[in-house]
């Protein structure tokens, strides 16, 4: 006769041997989705130091089976940086930032307002914490996009809304580009007290978005006149 313990270890074998085959019956497309939805919310729990076979404890299935979708754990992560975050990037946002049709205020807000929508969430700003402090290059990927189609055309805009020269005429230096990272740095900023310290949301997002944006329009003006001013200086 079997004793308590080994009927209950029997009955998990069972359940999980009964996960497996379901897994198994599947529809390739539909289990691979499934997988990929399971990572993303094992990783922003868990981080990315967290071993392939507790992931796949956790979605039910064999390790072997995980690995049959993805070769390798970092194939894996790869796919997840493309689900959460580059299926995400809306290139309507590039177009919205260097539309000159409407004042830069309006323009800035409005972009802010949309892209919230898309990262103030808790899997991406986890994920995105967690890749960074393992220094992989998901981070590194994903700021060279920002930096390249958010930063540098505010930068562009800010010059063309007071009148400086242009950066075909006097290139952007690296303090320009550090003075719109403090305005995206408060909007992530936001994002990090509510997913990673849990503290609770004061003001609504679009409101808190707008007023972080006015107070950035009223600041930068005089400050990249100087800059600007003082690298002409040092060129001529």
């Amino acid at each position: 006769m079997q004793s308590g313990h080994d009927l209950t270890m029997d009955k998990a074998r069972q359940t999980a041997q009964g996960a497996e085959d379901a897994a198994r019956r599947l529809p390739r497309d539909v289990r691979e989705k499934a997988i990929i939805e399971g990572a993303i919310r094992f990783f922003a729990e868990n981080g990315f130091e967290a071993a392939t076979r507790a992931l796949a404890k956790e979605l039910g299935i064999t390790q072997p089976l995980l690995y049959r979708y993805f070769p390798s754990k970092e194939v894996l992560i790869e796919r997840v940086y493309n689900e959460v975050f580059v299926s995400r990037w809306n290139p309507e946002w590039e177009a919205l930032i260097v539309d000159r049709s409407r004042p830069l205020e309006d323009r800035l807000i409005a972009f802010y307002r949309a892209y919230s929508k898309a990262v103030y969430d808790y899997v991406w700003v986890r994920i995105f914490v967690y890749s960074g402090l393992k220094k992989m290059d998901l981070n590194t990927r994903y700021l060279t996009i920002i930096r390249e189609k958010v930063l540098i055309p505010i930068c562009e805009e800010l010059r063309h809304e007071r009148g400086l020269p242009d950066t075909n005429s006097l290139p952007l230096g690296e303090d320009e580009v550090e003075m719109v990272w403090g305005l995206h740095g408060a909007f992530f900023y936001r994002a990090v007290r509510r997913f990673v310290y849990s503290l609770p949301e004061r003001v609504p997002d679009d409101e808190a978005i707008a007023n972080d944006i006015r107070q950035f329009l009223h600041g930068a003006p005089p400050t990249q006149k100087k800059i600007v001013k003082d690298r002409a200086k040092d060129r001529s």
